[in-house]
């Protein structure tokens, strides 16, 4: 039995009986008298549980001012395994961290699963330098913007921000009404209703400049809505399903494609000659067109009722120019 469920047990047994021997201990946990020890000088010193001996009883119990309320120890219903896996999503959550806003807030949580699972400060970070997340490509998102946005979500306040939009290479001023926070590839990204544009737009937080949360309540959209207009597209582009592109991938391929999840409403198949077949919806072909070539003589378009196979024939005829193998094709 592991020490997190040892100590789960011992707090589960004084609450149930009201006071428990040594020996009782002992014979339900199977354990040395040192060990029983151990765990008990653990309870009050570590965890703050209230136990103490009564000499009267010949056992233990809570303190005289816990009696009558409910005592719990936080956290005592994770066993050793989950308390592992909150371990392991903390670290996931640091990689995604900008500024270290999210750790400093989970700072306590971090400390209070070290301190069930009887971890020092050195075995921790030996622990979680076990695990190595890479983050290839990510744009950091400026911790103090990163907590006005946040907050205003979370708080359903309008946002007044002066965004770059690199595209164009220009910076507006924009009062948004924020509706979801979005990760996706290694950053971060905000669904609001732009009150000046009256659409919702996506915005990327690290294309952010300044933003001021405003005392106007935000115009709350219900999240069904936000998921049909925002999330029906390709990737990071928003729009309706408007157009769908059937893909064929050669066997070499098709043994990783096979088990990516490319778009939710994806359809696939196995064709006779080995190849992967994947159908699927797009509202602008810009990032499925990167998607596409990075397999680029691996993959062929089967059929398409939108502008996608065009793009990733400007996009080769463009990169052939540039390395020098043919003239640059006309713009489009």
């Amino acid at each position: 039995m592991s020490k997190t469920a040892r100590v789960y047990q011992i707090e589960m047994l004084i609450r149930s009986h009201g006071h428990v021997s040594f020996q009782q201990l002992r014979d339900a946990l199977e354990v040395s008298p040192a060990t029983l020890k151990r765990d008990l000088d653990y309870l009050r010193d570590r965890l703050g549980a209230p136990i103490e001996y009564d000499r009267d009883l010949n056992g233990y119990r809570f303190g005289a001012e816990f009696r009558g309320t409910k005592h719990e120890l936080p956290g005592l219903w994770f066993n050793e395994r989950e308390l592992y896996s909150l371990l392991m999503a903390h670290r996931l959550l640091s990689e995604l961290d900008t500024d270290g806003v999210i750790s400093r807030h989970l700072q306590p949580l971090l400390e209070r699963i070290h301190q069930m699972l009887g971890t020092g400060e050195d075995e921790a970070r030996a622990l979680l330098q076990r695990v190595r997340i890479i983050s290839q490509a990510k744009r950091p998102v400026p911790g103090p913007f990163f907590e006005r946005v946040g907050e205003a979500l979370l708080k359903r306040r309008r946002l007044q921000m002066r965004y770059l939009t690199r595209g164009r290479g220009e910076v507006s001023e924009r009062e948004v009404s924020p509706q979801r926070l979005v990760h996706y590839r290694n950053t971060w990204y905000l669904d609001a209703w732009c009150h000046s544009r009256q659409r919702l737009l996506r915005f990327a937080l690290d294309a952010v400049e300044q933003a001021l949360a405003l005392e106007a309540a935000a115009l709350d959209m219900p999240l069904a809505q936000v998921e049909a207009e925002m999330d029906s597209g390709y990737g990071i582009y928003a729009g309706a399903q408007a157009h769908w592109v059937t893909l064929a991938f050669a066997p070499r391929a098709a043994l990783w494609v096979s088990r990516e999840e490319w778009h939710p409403e994806q359809r696939s198949n196995w064709l006779a000659d080995g190849r992967y077949q994947l159908e699927l919806p797009y509202a602008d072909p810009t990032e499925l067109a990167m998607d596409i070539l990075r397999h680029a003589e691996d993959v062929t378009v089967l059929a398409d009722s939108g502008p996608l196979a065009a793009e990733v024939k400007r996009r080769l005829g463009l990169a052939a120019a540039a390395w020098g193998l043919t003239p640059a094709p006309p713009a489009s």
